[in-house]
């Protein structure tokens, strides 16, 4: 199977089949969904930062002869500042539960315009994951293949909270699901751009990697773990540490196996 299919089939599994299991996981019964929900994001928590310190960063201080670590270091500080920024903007925002304090329900309640608005930037998030994951896939292939798994591992409780903002705006499950898979083909695009575009500039790919590992870190550390905060019992917090600590065995597991 050639490298361009092994980017093509895993840029559709971090995005369409992860659209796919989160409105399976939306039919849940609400008492379920709700319980369930905060599992899959630190689940997700330990995935993203295994990948961005077990794989994407040691990928990336690779080479002949080994690239600087100031350098990598700089490119992983500015990344994760430029997504702040970004985020800033409200051109990517990432919510993992209809109630948050960007996307609250009453803002979108017959505003089908702020469902448009979460489509586009859904659009370019996913068109740059697709970047990301052919990236990864350029400079090994397997690293490739962790780095899909994350992105899924996070896309998933993402896509089941653009689901419930999108129903709070006013679209039916139908519409929903279909301009949600309609979003997630983007990544698809942005694999394809990447393929022809960085295949010939192997030079960069180290920094495209540290930037994949910035977003990682950022989207774990200011998105997803503040939610896990506001559960402070010691049961709850014993669970979210395990399943963190799962999410970054699932991981090294996954990498050390594909090796």
């Amino acid at each position: 199977m050639s490298l361009l299919v092994w980017i093509l089939l895993f840029s559709f599994l971090g995005g369409a089949l992860s659209v796919v299991a989160a409105s399976v996981f939306l039919l849940l019964p609400d008492k379920h969904r709700e319980s369930w929900l905060p599992h899959t994001v630190s689940f997700a928590i330990g995935a993203m930062l295994g990948a961005a310190f077990l794989g994407l960063l040691p990928h990336a201080m690779e080479g002949n002869p080994p690239l600087d670590f100031h350098r990598i270091g700089l490119t992983v500080l500015l990344g994760i500042l430029g997504f702040f920024v970004l985020e800033k903007l409200v051109i990517w925002r990432h919510c993992h539960s209809h109630e948050c304090e960007v996307h609250t329900p009453d803002e979108h309640v017959g505003h089908r315009h702020a469902g448009l608005m979460l489509l586009i930037g859904d659009g370019i998030h996913n068109l740059v994951d697709g970047v990301l994951i052919t990236a990864a896939f350029l400079s090994d292939i397997h690293l490739g293949v962790v780095t899909a798994i994350a992105v899924a591992a996070h896309e998933i409780p993402q896509e089941v909270g653009d689901f419930a903002i999108l129903l709070h705006s006013g679209y039916s499950k139908g519409k929903a699901l279909f301009y949600n898979l309609l979003s997630s083909l983007t990544s698809i695009v942005g694999a394809i751009i990447a393929y022809y575009s960085l295949e010939d500039a192997r030079a960069i790919l180290p920094y495209i990697l540290a930037v994949a590992a910035s977003s990682f870190i950022y989207i774990a550390v200011a998105d997803l773990i503040p939610g896990l905060h506001r559960r402070p019992q010691l049961s709850v917090t014993l669970q979210q540490i395990s399943l963190i600590g799962l999410g970054v065995v699932m991981i090294y597991m996954a990498h050390s196996f594909l090796h």
